[in-house]
């Protein structure tokens, strides 16, 4: 882990010469594009003693923590050093900060005599031999055009053809920025288009090199790494590839250096990587109106008046629990951390939402990039961090639950913070002995957490009579516990929860959103709770109850008015193109999306967002679907076996939607 150190084996704080160098020369993992290893990796590492007894600064290993970069994802070296006091540590030695006189030094090049070779926009690992002479003309960034089949090409048409659809689009809004209709990681090169070239549909595809079909891409040319030259493109430790080093193989090298003399000490460490290939492109999602008044779908940027805000929920999958062993269908470098935050931020920010619920964002990367990098998309950032009784790790790599909200729509009220354990803590303290307790408390204390937040809307209702009146919101954003086992510790938690936003609603007069990934499946007791305002005495979920703590049964009720989102797909009465497919991928008996967590050995639904729907409450305002985020496909997701994927970074869903506020009715 970063900045440990320990102290070099031997007697006399390094008193024992050190062994000889050694070279170890190794293959990395090569992703077998275009033949005879043309997009393999080769690495190599010093490891061994520098300068004696230890006086020098010495390199001991050097390697990349994924075998495939990709643009627009940095790229940090390990690099293991010998300090001149003998201990070792991975910490950085800058010129700024010179231990003994020695410093290190960095660079990274771009092999200028490798040959550039198109790889596939859906299968960024594979060699593209067509390209879409439609992507051309209607000027979509040239790495989207190329696809390695025929098969690939056609699976992928729908996608693909709203990438012409958005070009046209934006080239009539006075040309958008490419960047911004596209993504920022996927832009490269460019191409030209002859007049001659028709585009071409799936049912239109024909052997490369036809007039009439897609152009030919050339065989991929291999070229002898020995005496190729290189261009140098930095002078630091860590490296984002960019467009202009799709298909290049990189090479890192660092070694010691005598700050003074500026004179290498020792050997120079080089790590060659694979080809950088292009980030994958997500499928677009659109926003599907199920208010009845619209057809068709909407743009993420649309909505259907300046009176509504959106909602997003997503457990982004903490870097903690996305490891090779629980996801071992998922390419190690689509898993790396510095991959998936950056798709991650590309698809969270394309939705365009007001308001962000997210689930599993580590205490360090909330701090050190989600809040940094959403604040410069204008959102405010809180966050509420899992307590940490159980979990005994490293405390930065704790996850929680991160709202953000758009500061030119909402301003900040007011915010509550729920920790489980507390209330916990309460429940026994009141009923029951000092043994029970203890016993209680093993089962109860989970830490989880949910946030709650206030906010104040800066957009009015148009054709309300309340014009003077504050639009409050209350957004409640959870985790709640997976283990499957404790039914009675989900649903106690869900309830604690519940009660306490049932308070809130009726002595502030606002609306309610309860988002988050509840780990509780449509029909289980907590989503029945949810739902229903009750529990059936003969759930049996109920009959999970060692503690007592959900006995009498006719206590686990609220008064809160919630409605699942998401069941506007299946009560929509109408007909649209667009309605009618995400009808097919609801449960018809739940009215739940058929799933929202998809991995090779689980699919369903956990993950919700619940609203005040009914005007139970006689002071409290409303909500009403306007539209929401379009559902995805199983089989389209089960072509990579599940979710994180190159295209898809968490193995949830996001769940988006649209809203307007209804204000009370005046009697």
């Amino acid at each position: 882990s970063g900045g440990q150190r320990w102290r070099n084996p031997g007697p006399g704080d390094g008193g024992s010469p050190p062994p000889p160098p050694v070279w170890n020369q190794r293959r990395a993992c090569g992703i077998g594009v275009g033949g005879k290893g043309g997009f393999g990796a080769r690495a190599w590492t010093w490891e061994g003693g520098i300068g004696g007894r230890g006086s020098m600064l010495t390199v001991l290993r050097v390697h990349l923590p994924s075998e495939i970069p990709v643009v627009g994802c940095e790229i940090t070296p390990y690099v293991l050093l010998r300090w001149p006091d003998g201990s070792i540590s991975n910490d950085d030695v800058p010129e700024s900060a010179p231990l003994n006189g020695y410093c290190m030094r960095y660079k990274w090049y771009r092999n200028l005599g490798d040959q550039k070779v198109a790889v596939c926009s859906v299968h960024p690992t594979e060699q593209a031999t067509l390209q879409c002479l439609v992507c051309l003309k209607e000027k979509v960034p040239i790495a989207k055009s190329y696809h390695c089949t025929p098969r690939c090409f056609s699976d992928a048409w729908q996608h693909h053809r709203s990438l012409h659809e958005r070009a046209k689009k934006a080239a009539s809004e006075n040309g958008t920025d490419e960047e911004e209709v596209f993504g920022r990681f996927n832009s490269s090169g460019s191409g030209s288009f002859n007049p001659g070239l028709c585009g071409i549909a799936p049912n239109l595809l024909q052997s490369p090199g036809l007039n009439n079909g897609p152009i030919s891409v050339y065989p991929t040319t291999v070229a002898d790494k020995s005496g190729e030259a290189w261009s140098e493109v930095a002078r630091s430790r860590t490296y984002t590839p960019t467009a202009d080093d799709i298909n290049h193989v990189l090479k890192f090298e660092c070694v010691a250096v005598d700050v003074e003399t500026r004179i290498p000490v020792g050997n120079v460490n080089t790590v060659l990587t694979s080809r950088v290939i292009p980030a994958p492109s997500p499928t677009p999602r659109h926003m599907v109106p199920v208010n009845g008044d619209l057809l068709g779908q909407l743009d993420l940027d649309g909505r259907t008046s300046s009176g509504t805000f959106s909602v997003l929920s997503y457990n982004i999958l903490s870097d903690a629990y996305a490891t090779s062993e629980a996801y071992s269908y998922c390419p190690t470098w689509a898993l790396s951390w510095p991959y998936r935050r950056q798709n991650l931020l590309r698809e969270i920010i394309g939705y365009h939402a007001d308001i962000l619920c997210l689930q599993e964002v580590q205490n360090d990367h909330f701090e050190e990039f989600f809040a940094p990098e959403l604040d410069k998309h204008g959102y405010q950032a809180l966050y509420k961090k899992k307590t940490s009784e159980v979990y005994g790790g490293n405390s930065n790599a704790v996850d929680g639950c991160a709202t953000f909200f758009r500061r030119d729509r909402f301003s900040h009220v007011k915010k509550y913070e729920v920790e489980f354990n507390k209330a916990a803590q309460s429940v026994t303290d009141v009923a029951m002995t000092a043994g029970q307790k203890k016993v209680a408390l093993s089962r109860l204390i989970k830490d989880n957490i949910a946030l709650i937040v206030v906010l104040e809307a800066k957009f009015s209702n148009h054709g309300t009579d309340n014009s003077g009146k504050r639009q409050l919101i209350c957004v409640a954003n959870t985790h709640v516990s997976v283990h499957h086992e404790h039914k009675d510790v989900k649903l106690w938690q869900v309830h604690t929860l519940l009660k306490g936003l049932e308070k809130i609603a009726v002595s502030a007069d606002i609306p309610m959103l309860v988002c988050g990934d509840f780990n509780a499946v449509p029909g289980s007791a907590p989503h029945a709770l949810l739902a229903n305002g009750k529990v059936e005495p003969l759930h049996l979920d109920l009959a999970v109850d060692p503690l007592g703590i959900l006995r009498p049964t006719s206590k686990i009720t609220h008064q809160l008015p919630l409605v699942s989102a998401y069941s506007s797909f299946a009560r929509m009465v109408g007909v649209s193109p667009g309605l009618e497919q995400q009808r097919r991928r609801m449960d018809a008996s739940t009215h739940e999306p058929l799933f929202t967590n998809c991995t090779r050995d689980f699919i369903g639904t956990v993950d919700y967002i619940f609203y005040t729907d009914i005007l139970l409450f006689s002071l409290a305002d409303s909500l009403s679907v306007e539209s929401l985020l379009e559902l995805l496909d199983e089989e389209n997701l089960r072509k990579n076996t599940a979710i994180p994927s190159p295209e898809w970074s968490s193995d949830h869903i996001a769940l988006l939607a649209e809203f307007r506020c209804k204000p009370r009715i005046r009697r």
